[in-house]
């Protein structure tokens, strides 16, 4: 009885502790760590999006017909091609 008791118990312990646990949020599903240094023309950007705030380093990927970019969110040129890609 007394290892009945024992073996009701751990499991009972050992169902709660798993439940317990937070679930972790899903992770970015983008983030850039490298950033190019020159300036894509504006009629090859196809989009440009901000990356997630869950990002440890703010950026913007942009794409082209070929491939993505990351750029800092900072450069000049590229908050004028965003504000002609709303503007389209």
């Amino acid at each position: 009885m007394r290892s009945l008791m024992c073996v009701l118990f751990l499991v009972i312990f050992c169902s709660k502790q798993g439940t317990s646990y937070p679930v972790a949020p899903a992770a970015p599903v983008w983030c850039c760590f490298d950033f190019i240094d020159f300036q894509i023309p504006a009629k090859k950007i196809v989009s440009a999006v901000e990356t997630d705030s869950r990002c440890p380093i703010p950026a913007i990927v942009v794409m082209t017909p070929r491939t993505q970019f990351c750029v800092k969110p900072d450069e000049a040129w590229i908050k004028n091609a965003m504000l002609e890609q709303l503007w389209k």
